[in-house]
């Protein structure tokens, strides 16, 4: 077997380069590989809510691995602040079709014989409607967890965020998204001798 060079895992090395929030004050920064790592545990934790109380069938294991990889066509795009993202439906389509061919092209990266086995993952339309739901409130639960912070410590920047994500959480509302937000989203603000009991 001849073995090629692959730029696969040094591209997603570049998720931690990318900032969110870049047109806003941050007390805080956040870059895209924590963000991921962030999205994924919520995803799955989401998922396993979701059989577990409200009669779901998903695999909380790949709705982890999606979500690890939801946002790695930013690696190319950069993360395009969200007035831009959704300004128009026109600039929302073509915005999505560049996303697409950024997870194609990083797919690309793989060697030929690895392709089949990440597209699952990478290919977001691969993807039931009930795993992009999940992960998508995921990534909206990751948002405002980082919105609370920021808000929290003074950074009135985020009210307008605040609001608007708010708005997108009823669109995405789920019996599992309650429940998260009723039983862990109150620890967030808590200090770590008040989360360590």
């Amino acid at each position: 077997m001849q073995i090629k060079t692959s730029h696969f895992f040094a591209c997603l090395d570049r998720l931690r380069l990318i900032q969110r929030w870049s047109l806003m004050r941050n007390i805080e920064k956040e870059n895209l590989a924590e963000h991921s790592l962030q999205v994924a545990f919520v995803a799955q934790a989401l998922a396993i809510i979701k059989n577990k109380f409200f009669g779901g069938t998903a695999n909380p294991e790949r709705i982890a691995v999606m979500a690890m990889y939801h946002d790695t066509s930013e690696i190319f795009t950069g993360d395009l602040p969200t007035p831009i993202k959704y300004f128009n439906p026109e600039i929302t389509h073509v915005y999505k079709q560049i996303e697409s061919a950024a997870e194609r092209h990083l797919l690309s990266l793989l060697p030929n014989e690895l392709q089949a086995d990440f597209a699952p993952y990478l290919d977001s339309e691969r993807s039931s409607a009930e795993e992009k739901h999940l992960v998508k409130q995921a990534d909206l639960i990751c948002a405002y967890i980082k919105v609370q912070f920021e808000l929290e410590h003074g950074n009135q920047e985020f009210k307008t965020a605040k609001a608007r994500l708010e708005g997108l959480m009823q669109q995405w509302h789920s019996q599992e998204m309650d429940y998260f937000l009723q039983v862990f989203m109150p620890s967030f603000s808590r200090s770590l001798d008040e989360i360590a009991l």
